[in-house]
């Protein structure tokens, strides 16, 4: 069964300034479906899983959140390769598609959803600015994993609140695509 149908996914709706009402929602549709979800973060540093252990009853669909800052914790906490590390850097397809598949090897979560970026207001290089932010999403059920690159403007929190909208959005549109 194919994880998820790209088609349609570039665009996604205007980020609403709270937060929450996603986080409602996700474990509305994660509940729905007996789902548990895992979460492994780097920019966003733990804010995705905050948000949704917010929801009264998350612990029915939220397994567990990873936050792996530095690449050892990558390495260590997700089974994420130095190789790939070294080859593409932290804020890589390659890496994030690793994560999101790596804390599915350790939880007991049906889908996750994984972010590394660079939030700034510095950490820049060349072909990834300030804003770059690359994101993944695995199900069990399927060997495809989706990978997103997005760039945001604004401040580090700005770009931080994005990234984990963002990461929610694309959880919610998912979850009605995949049985």
């Amino acid at each position: 069964m194919p994880l998820f149908v790209p088609a349609g996914c570039a665009t996604l709706p205007p980020m609403p300034q709270n937060l929450e009402p996603l986080a409602v929602e996700l474990g509305r549709r994660l509940a729905a479906k007996g789902w548990m979800l895992a979460t492994a973060e780097s920019c966003t540093g733990g804010w995705i899983a905050k948000l949704v252990t917010d929801v009264a009853g998350s612990s029915r669909w939220f397994d567990r959140g990873f936050v792996t800052y530095s690449n050892a914790s990558k390495q260590d906490m997700l089974g994420v390769s130095a190789h790939t590390l070294a080859a593409n850097g932290a804020v890589s397809e390659a890496v994030v598609r690793e994560m999101a598949l790596g804390a599915l090897q350790r939880s007991a979560a049906r889908i996750s959803v994984a972010v590394s970026g660079i939030a700034g207001p510095g950490g820049e290089s060349p072909g990834k600015p300030v804003g770059t932010v690359w994101l993944a999403w695995a199900h069990v059920d399927s060997d495809r994993v989706l990978t997103e690159v997005m760039h945001f403007d604004g401040d580090r929190d700005a770009v931080r609140r994005q990234s984990v909208g963002a990461a929610m959005q694309r959880l919610i549109a998912l979850l009605s695509d995949v049985g």
